[in-house]
């Protein structure tokens, strides 16, 4: 299969809209069979992807997919992210291979450079991730060794970030890039810098609350520690915009509005279906809850809303 037709074939699998099946909230992982029936609630809804992320020292990305995959028939499954420092190139590589061969066309590898204290935890150096993801990726392509080749299985392959370096390495060495945290304002500048026809899966944070002031007080700590994280990044992607260092940092109103939609179905429906417009191929919804239970709930009260956006 070219890479074309890998693109193109992904984006008919996940169709508009996923989730993102995560706590944020410190909760403790749940058990296997109770991810099994929240994975089944969300097939059942329809969305098209249901995504997991990954830090160091907790769970194993891949292997909570395939406990997902063998618990679904249709939905597509996503790292976001499959984080660079847990594993060794090729081990990622030789990983991202076994789950498409077993379930083909349902498994989407997103790729991060995660965090300086992360690299540091497995005695690593964050110094240049730009380049040090350029050399994973060589890595990861390097040729197979004899003595235990993994699956020749295509999957496709995404580059968390939003900077045009970022971008312009998803464009070149990827299928296609998992921003996050942008307004729909800044999807055709994305695309510009990703090229016209790689993948382009957006990140959406989200308090689904008809409550508006309580539905902003939880937005406000969501985008606080979205700020905290890469503050420098964001001070430039809303800076493009006409933003001023103080706005961004001090989370003015219309950068909170911008960094997570908060409000009723109709609300976060609009939004998505502005990524959509904008130039998003899919549009992943992050919910967090104090459960994974909970955080399902509020994808099956917007999933009527949000898949017809």
């Amino acid at each position: 299969m070219s890479a074309t037709d890998l693109i193109q074939s992904t984006r008919q699998r996940l169709g508009r809209v996923g989730v993102l099946l995560d706590t944020r909230l410190g909760g403790p992982l749940p058990p296997a069979g109770h991810q099994r029936q929240m994975l089944a609630r969300v097939e059942g809804m329809g969305y098209g992807s249901a995504w997991t992320n990954e830090a160091i020292g907790g769970k194993d990305v891949f292997v909570q997919l395939g406990i997902w995959l063998a618990a679904t028939e249709r939905i597509v499954v996503g790292s976001g992210i499959a984080n660079m420092w847990a594993r060794p190139a090729r081990t990622m590589h030789g990983a991202a291979a076994v789950l498409p061969d077993g379930y083909p066309g349902r498994f989407v590898l997103g790729i991060g450079t995660g965090k300086a204290y992360q690299a540091a935890a497995v005695g690593l150096h964050y110094d240049r991730p730009l380049t040090q993801l350029r050399g994973y990726l060589d890595q990861m392509e390097a040729s197979p060794l004899t003595i235990a080749p993994p699956p020749s299985v295509q999957y496709p392959r995404l580059l968390a970030g939003v900077g045009p370096k970022m971008l312009a390495l998803a464009g070149e060495r990827a299928d296609g890039a998992l921003p996050a945290a942008v307004p729909p304002e800044q999807i055709a500048a994305l695309r510009e810098a990703l090229g016209p026809d790689k993948l382009l899966i957006q990140m959406l944070a989200a308090v689904p609350d008809a409550d508006r002031q309580r539905a902003r007080d939880t937005a406000r700590v969501i985008a606080r520690a979205i700020v905290e994280r890469a503050e420098e990044q964001y001070v430039r992607t809303f800076g493009q915009l006409g933003f001023t260092e103080e706005q961004v940092t001090g989370l003015d109103d219309r950068v909170l509005d911008a960094l997570v939609v908060h409000g009723d179905e109709t609300l976060i429906a609009k939004r998505v279906g502005e990524y959509l417009d904008a130039g998003a191929d899919h549009v992943v919804i992050s919910a967090p809850a104090a459960d994974l239970r909970a955080v399902t709930d509020h994808y099956e009260r917007l999933a009527p809303a949000v898949l017809a956006s």
